[in-house]
């Protein structure tokens, strides 16, 4: 049956996943060396400021995107990824095992993107971006995009609990016949 729990989860999952493009995973605020304010944030789909050098020379605050810095694909492929197989686990419901199977290499890649966007791709951006402007008293806050992934690995959880609980009660009744 499509209309169980664990479908549930995985949908929500993926809908977590969906949205971590809609939010910035981290955003930042620094002070270039003439005092500018410098600000920032890192999403999944780079935004470019081409006017971000005038800003700085006219001494105005400076909202930055991601031009010149390392690119997201790593971390688009791998939630693009994660999030087709949340969606075709939801379909593999006439075959337990197979969808265990699924739903834990799911858990995995999500548990991979955890680590890339915590460990990897913020502190990259943070320093492919002030460096060249030697800014100064960088403080960084994670935002909505950089929980999702960890929501998303929540629930993969949850459907593997349910999937496996679904797995013993049908054993338990072809014990009794």
């Amino acid at each position: 049956m499509i209309q169980r729990k664990q479908s549930i989860f995985l949908l929500l999952a993926a809908i977590a996943l969906v949205f971590c493009f809609a939010f910035p995973i981290a955003t930042f605020n620094a002070k270039a060396p003439l005092g500018v304010p410098v600000s920032g944030a890192l999403n999944l789909i780079p935004k470019d400021n081409p006017e971000m050098m005038n800003e700085i020379l006219n001494g105005q605050p400076v909202t930055m995107g991601q031009k010149g810095f390392i690119k997201t694909w790593p971390l688009m492929v791998l939630t693009l990824a994660t999030i087709a197989i949340a969606l075709v686990s939801i379909f593999c419901y006439k075959n337990r095992p197979t969808q265990m199977k699924v739903v834990a290499v799911g858990f995995l890649l999500t548990v991979v993107d955890i680590f890339l966007i915590f460990i990897w791709a913020v502190d990259k951006y943070i320093k492919a971006v002030t460096t060249p402007m030697a800014c100064t008293d960088i403080h960084t806050h994670y935002a909505v995009g950089a929980f999702l992934p960890i929501v998303a690995a929540i629930l993969f959880f949850l459907a593997q609990r349910s999937i496996k609980a679904d797995e013993e009660k049908v054993r338990a009744a072809d014990r009794l016949r």
